[in-house]
This record gives C-alpha cells, structure tokens and sequence, in this order.
C-alpha cells in the first residue's frame, strides 16, 4: 500500500506566527486561531506544514512582542512568519514616529527568522477594533483614522523591503454590522472573522511556500 511521503513526516516544513491578541487568538478556541487555520488549510493543500509556533499575547505593543520574542529566542530559519501588531500602539496613544521605527525593526527581524527571505513573510494589517461595541462612547472616526496611518506605515516598510503584505482591515470593519464576526467579548473577532483573513492568507502563504515541499 502506498504511505505518506517520508519527507512529510520527517521534515515538516516550519511556520513563525507573531503578533498579540488577534494573533493568539483572544476568545475562541485554538482551533479557531487564524494561524492554526491557516495551517491547517495549507496541510490540506498538501503542503506538510508543521503547528505554527507562535509568540503572541493579548495586549502587547511592538516593544513587548519584541520582548516576548526575546524571552522565547525560536530558532529558525522558518519556512513561513507571518507578523500583525500594532493595535496596542493606537489603543495606548503611542506616536506613528515610534511605532514605524519599532514595526521596522520587528519586520527586519521577520525577514531574519525567514532565512533572509522577505518573500517568506507576511504581514497583515491592523483590524479596526473602532467599529465594535466595547468602543461604545469611543470617537470611532478618530480610531479609524490612526489605524489607517498606522497600516500606511506598516504597509510602506513591507513594499520597502519586499515581504507580503494582506489587508484585513476591511474585513475587521463589517463588524459593525455583522456581530457574527465578533467574540463574546464584543471586541476580539470570532473564528468566523478569522476564517474569512485566511481566505486572504493562503494564496500568500502557498506562494511564500511554493518549492520548499
């Protein structure tokens, strides 16, 4: 009877996922992680794609994440990183001038774990966590805005360096009218929201890994 692929068992290839909350996953079950999904769907893909192994927590700024990974020190080279952070930098008023200097320094580091590769890293935009209800009260218009100039800042270094770059902005903004979307802490997304970025990150991701099978 024909098996699996030795290849497939012995050296899965390796996934890097960084970020914060939207990254671990606050509020749903770890199946629903977009990173995990994404995983899985590359699996059945037929990429063999090992469990991501991700340095993430609800709250973290760029500087934490950066502290978070030096806590952690993975050791690559990994096959794929994906990286999205930032929404704690707008949350805590902290400046567009800072957050461009130390998203630049995690990108550079991304690329770093990706072997040097830029084309093996995928960065994705900042939700808009403005339009959902535990905003209520909130100058929603103003929240936009800064997300819109922090994802203008994240965007310009990944086309400046070469990586990829997937904008789930937009998806984050049906939330307000579609709650279906949203945690039960009427914040965070759902695995539904998470399903549909993955849908944006996979045509990524299969060409970020295309010949490393």
């Amino acid at each position: 009877m024909p098996t699996d692929h030795p290849t497939t068992l012995s050296h899965p290839l390796t996934y890097l996922a960084l970020g914060d909350s939207y990254t671990i996953g606050h509020g749903v079950d770890e199946a629903e992680r977009w990173p995990v999904q994404l995983a899985d769907q590359l699996r059945g893909q037929g990429i063999p794609l090992a469990d991501p192994l991700i340095i993430a927590r609800t709250g973290w700024t760029t500087a934490e994440l950066q502290h978070g990974i030096t806590q952690r020190n993975p050791i690559g080279p990994f096959d794929l990183v994906t990286l999205l952070i930032g929404v704690n930098n707008q949350y805590r008023g902290r400046s567009a001038a800072e957050y461009r200097q130390e998203f630049g320094a995690l990108l550079d580091q991304a690329i770093a774990f990706a072997g040097g590769d830029p084309q093996r890293v995928i960065v994705l935009s900042i939700p808009d966590w403005g339009v959902t209800p535990f905003a209520a009260g909130r100058d929603r218009a103003e929240i936009a805005a800064e997300i819109d100039q922090f994802n203008a800042i994240n965007r310009a270094a990944v086309a400046n360096v070469g990586a990829r770059y997937v904008d789930v902005t937009p998806i984050s903004r049906r939330a307000a009218e579609d709650t279906t979307l949203l945690a039960s802490d009427q914040l965070h997304p759902s695995g539904a929201m998470y399903t549909a970025w993955v849908a944006l990150v996979l045509p990524e991701a299969a060409a970020a890994l295309d010949g490393r099978r």
